[in-house]
């Protein structure tokens, strides 16, 4: 056997190893192990044919933060150099293609706030959901007895025809008076809102309900069922206490069908609604927008700026001037 030799040269520890398969001027990769505090990027983002490079690295970057970080456009603009118009166009292409959903919402007190939803994988989350509303459908066929198939119709054997008989008068007999049966009583149907503009804070306040007590804890089901009565009584004026007031005070100790006993408050305590002078037409606001400049929501017809915003710069300067003075 060969002597050991200790003095021989140590091998690199970058070093390439080429193989005749290998682009010697492509890419070369030198992977180490991270510390926790790294981020998992699919491939289906990072080599995205039809997203711009800023917007790859937006999404990627919203998917490092954690829960609850701002990501509005201001916020993002200060953050990177790009500029507030390219920041836009950018979340608007995740949005196009399915990796950021922005949706306002109304919180209790009136407040209008947009709520940003960032998906690592979008496709998998659309299969996913696929699958589970297949799977609800399934179920709710399994539970739903089947319907007996009708059998064949017997035929009918043809009856002999009678003998000519001449027809006699017919005799005409007075019917007794029918007395007509009082049905069972049906329970009244419960409200229905005119417009579906108070739906949002009607499903946000039968979700903060938990809150006052840990037994009205509602599903999805329940909450869909629920948010047009809620949403009939703050069309009639009543403030979202009032509601609140209504449906959490005087509970039973034993609380076994809360749905219930919610749907029954909301239709046995209706308000009447408010009296109006004269009846005018109803005229839809325009659509909400988010604003391209300050990421604040406005009406307008068509996507832009604010009104802050489109105003020059020399103008909203001179204004501050004179506030201060």
């Amino acid at each position: 056997m060969a002597e050991q030799q200790l003095n021989a040269p140590a091998r690199a520890q970058h070093e390439i190893r080429r193989s005749p398969r290998t682009n010697p001027s492509g890419v070369h990769q030198v992977t180490e192990f991270q510390d926790p505090g790294y981020t998992i990027v699919g491939n289906h983002l990072t080599q995205h044919r039809s997203l711009s490079g800023l917007a790859i690295g937006l999404a990627a970057y919203i998917q490092s933060l954690p829960e609850g970080a701002p990501v509005d456009i201001r916020t993002l603009a200060k953050r990177f150099p790009e500029g507030r118009e390219r920041i836009a166009a950018a979340l608007r292409e995740l949005e196009t293609h399915g990796y950021l959903e922005r949706v306002r919402r109304r919180t209790d007190d009136g407040r209008l706030v947009t709520l940003t939803i960032s998906y690592n994988n979008p496709a998998a989350t659309r299969a996913r959901r696929a699958r589970e509303t297949a799977a609800d459908a399934k179920r709710r066929t399994a539970v739903e007895p089947p319907r007996p198939s009708p059998g064949p119709a017997p035929t009918a054997t043809p009856a002999p025809k009678p003998p000519h008989v001449r027809p006699e008068p017919p005799r005409v007999r007075p019917e007794p008076p029918r007395v007509r049966a009082d049905p069972s009583p049906t329970p009244p149907p419960e409200p229905q809102p005119r417009t579906p503009a108070h739906h949002t804070p009607a499903a946000a306040l039968l979700a903060n309900l938990r809150h006052e007590d840990p037994r009205l804890l509602l599903s999805v089901r329940d909450i869909h069922r629920l948010t047009p009565p809620v949403a009939a009584w703050l069309e009639r004026g009543a403030s979202p206490e009032a509601v609140r007031s209504a449906l959490t005070t005087g509970l039973p100790p034993t609380l076994r069908h809360p749905t219930a006993l919610l749907a029954h408050r909301l239709t046995e305590l209706l308000p009447p609604p408010l009296p109006t002078a004269q009846p005018s037409a109803a005229v839809a606001p325009p659509p909400l927008q988010t604003c391209d400049g300050c990421d604040r929501a406005f009406r307008a017809p068509a996507p832009g700026r604010c009104r802050d915003c489109r105003r020059p710069a020399a103008e909203r300067g001179a204004r501050g001037v004179s506030k201060s003075r």
